[in-house]
């Protein structure tokens, strides 16, 4: 996988995981749009990983 890839999957993760922490740090987080988040964040994780 290219280099630049790699990078802008990471970029991805990293934006997904700070909507994330935002999200949950709420006082009356929403449940189903974490989970959606959470959902995003894992198949990049599962795209970057090396075959």
């Amino acid at each position: 996988m290219e280099a630049s890839h790699i990078s802008a999957l990471q970029a991805k993760h990293a934006g997904l995981d700070a909507r994330i922490k935002a999200e949950v740090s709420r006082p009356m987080p929403d449940a189903v749009l974490v989970a959606t988040l959470k959902k995003q964040k894992l198949r990049l994780k599962e795209e970057m990983r090396p075959r």
